[in-house]
């Protein structure tokens, strides 16, 4: 039975245009992955609701623009109260449509309130400058405004998080934003998006579409492509970047990119063993380890490997618990493509330290038990590609040289992290490994509204959260006077 309470018809998920909801004619089921029931039915929007949201944003820009920080402000903390209000709700829309444990909804609860409260505090911050001219008869002011109409579009592995980012700073530096949700979980992305009509947000600031899987590309290319879409935002695969970063630079348009990860977790001879094994746990497998951040791969010192072996083995069963048995992924592809990533190691010279590689009968085709590839090899296929699941490698070094060598020898560069008690050699390793954020004695998930977050390389351009991330939003105009 879906949240609806009605096993015979499920739950239309409308749109949000210009502040109604709306209800297009075409639909599609969504499909939990925890029990394989239909929760609810997505709406297929077409390029009557395309243009339709593109209208009601570019005609709410006139007059949101123009609002002071304080109307924005008092919007984003009724919004943040309006989320704990309603925390139980919300949670309960991404747990039956992503399988996700209600710990992984809370903390996407919490992360979004903090981006909330923590945008209200910086919306009006952001300020021109007055440089000083060479002729001394001329000022000069430069501004910075709004673009105007924002695309954002954001996955289904932490939507609350991963969505509130992508248009609440858009929308805190004065742009109107059309979210484009991910369609396995349409009614989260409502939710979201209720939220801030809840909270008072005018209608057409925030606009909400959501089709099909088979309309993507079309219904893409359409949002990208139309002239009043001004800068474009991503969250989602290296793959699908790709695409979305070609199709916005044929149009001349900018786009913030935080796309896939392969982030390595090094384990030095001095670390605290039992704090990195619970770290190294938890960066593998929260969320079944779809998150970008994951660890996807430990380096491990060849003189503690032994003794850090045993703890993380103990370190899994304790932090997973009752989850060790089969943790729930979003698609049985998911589930195959991590299957055929262990069986290609394994075929290769690997072992397994943990898991069952060849339990299959799962409840259901979405569920996986959680892996540990002991050996790994850089001709395994496993040691390049992003798994985004509960499957993590462990690799020998026994040098500062073999452990940068290996951490960088990715086209990914999002997260990392470093055990070590020495803070230089800490600060040593961080200064040289090719990722976005570097976290000493901490798990490579990390997310949070008073840090820029974003990667290199292939993992994207851009930054979002804090000041760095409300300066995406803006862009400069000069203007000069003579005296």
């Amino acid at each position: 039975m879906g949240l609806n309470g009605n096993d015979a018809v499920p739950y239309s998920v409308p749109f949000f245009i210009n502040g109604r909801e709306v209800h297009p004619q075409g639909s599609f089921d969504v499909t939990s992955p925890a029990t394989g029931e239909v929760v609810s039915r997505g709406g297929s929007a077409t390029v009557v609701e395309v243009e339709a949201a593109i209208d009601a944003a570019a005609n709410a820009f006139k007059t949101w623009k123009q609002t002071l920080p304080r109307e924005r402000r008092g919007i984003f903390f009724k919004a943040a109260e309006v989320m704990q209000k309603r925390t139980d709700e919300l949670c309960g829309y991404m747990m039956e449509e992503t399988g996700c444990p209600r710990q992984w909804a809370d903390v996407n609860i919490g992360i979004a309130q903090d981006f909330l409260y923590d945008v209200a505090g910086r919306v009006g911050s952001l300020e021109g400058t007055v440089p000083v001219t060479r002729d001394p008869n001329i000022g000069a002011m430069v501004l910075k405004e709004p673009f105007g109409v924002i695309l954002a579009i954001a996955p289904w592995n932490a939507p609350y998080i991963l969505g509130m980012r992508s248009v609440l700073l858009p929308i805190a530096a004065g742009n109107t934003a059309i979210l484009k949700g991910s369609e396995l979980c349409p009614r989260t992305m409502w939710g979201l998006c209720s939220v801030f009509h809840e909270a008072g947000l005018p209608a057409g600031v925030l606009n909400l579409l959501v089709h099909a899987p088979a309309d993507a590309a079309a219904i893409t290319q359409s949002l990208i492509a139309h002239a009043s879409v001004k800068k474009i935002n991503f969250t989602g695969s290296t793959a699908v970047g790709r695409i979305i970063g070609k199709i916005a630079g044929e149009h001349l348009k900018p786009v913030l990119l935080e796309l896939g990860g392969k982030a390595p977790a090094i384990v030095w001879e001095d670390a605290d063993l039992d704090n990195a094994a619970v770290q190294c746990a938890l960066g593998a497998f929260l969320n079944s380890g779809q998150i970008c951040m994951s660890t996807e791969r430990i380096l491990v010192h060849k003189s503690v490997r032994a003794e850090f072996e045993k703890k993380l083995v103990g370190a899994i069963s304790h932090t997973l618990g009752s989850q060790t048995d089969a943790l729930v992924l979003i698609t049985g592809a998911a589930v195959e493509r991590n299957r055929k990533l262990i069986q290609d190691a394994l075929a290769k010279g690997a072992s397994l330290l943990y898991g069952d590689a060849t339990t299959t009968k799962e409840p259901t085709k979405t569920r996986m038990r959680p892996a540990v590839i002991s050996g790994v090899k850089s001709d395994m296929e496993i040691y390049q590609t992003e798994s985004f699941g509960p499957t993590v490698s462990l690799i020998e070094i026994e040098t500062e040289e073999d452990a940068l060598r290996i951490a960088n020898d990715t086209e990914y560069g999002l997260s990392s992290a470093i055990f070590t008690e020495d803070l230089r050699r800490g600060l040593r390793f961080a200064k040289e490994i090719e990722t976005g954020a570097v976290h000493i004695n901490s798990m490579t998930v990390h997310d949070e509204s008073a840090l820029p977050h974003g990667g290199v390389k292939a993992s994207g351009y851009g930054r979002f959260n804090a000041n760095h991330g409300l300066n995406e939003w803006v862009r400069t105009k000069t203007v000069t006077y003579r005296y």
